[in-house]
């Protein structure tokens, strides 16, 4: 082979194997924009998720309406989103991830480290939340609506512990203004913001 042409070549292949590699390092399916907004999908199988399933109600809110178009979570930085989250985590989720998110039975969620890597969006997260993934964690749309979703979300996202630049959920306003959580910090029931008060 002319020596010219090996290095060309070479890198091409180096490139093919790479995204081949890529590929089955993130097996698993994208969710991603549609004609109509937002498709949510079975982070294993892929299967579109049907979002009028499960526990009642949250499916009307501003919030839920931009998600499904957008994919953008409008409860990432609200203090009276993050309260609910935070008690919506504790019952839903920190059995297995931990009171912090910092991993138990089930991995770690508060650093940059993404057992699913589509979990690094807020689409992919939701889609995990809602349809389940491997292991024990199973489905939580009974106990969950896509409200309560998103707010469980914020919490997590509230939680991270890792570099700013790797959370590709915030923009780069969300970026600069975040602060990671200190362990303790708590909101108050009678937060001003978009979310009521659980009941």
């Amino acid at each position: 082979m002319n020596k010219s042409v090996k290095p060309v070549v070479s890198k091409l292949l180096g490139s093919v194997l790479l995204a081949a590699c890529g590929t089955g390092a993130m097996a698993q399916p994208q969710a991603g924009p549609s004609t109509t907004g937002v498709e949510f999908r079975n982070t294993i199988t892929g299967e579109i998720m049907n979002l009028d399933e499960g526990k009642p109600g949250g499916r009307d809110t501003e919030a839920v309406k931009v998600f499904k178009q957008t994919g953008e979570n409008k409860y990432l930085s609200d203090k009276s989103c993050l309260r609910n989250g935070e008690n919506l985590y504790l019952t839903s989720c920190s059995g297995c991830h931990g009171h912090l998110a910092e991993g138990k039975v089930g991995p770690g969620l508060n650093d940059n480290y993404w057992t699913y890597p589509a979990n690094t969006t807020d689409v992919g997260l939701f889609s995990t939340i809602w349809g389940g993934a491997n292991g024990m964690m199973g489905p939580h749309n009974e106990d969950l609506n896509p409200d309560e979703a998103l707010q469980v979300i914020t919490w997590i996202r509230h939680l991270y512990t890792g570099p700013k630049q790797d959370a590709v959920w915030l923009n780069d306003e969300q970026k600069k203004a975040y602060k990671p959580y200190k362990e303790g910090e708590h909101f108050s029931k009678d937060e001003k913001g978009q979310c009521k008060p659980l009941e």
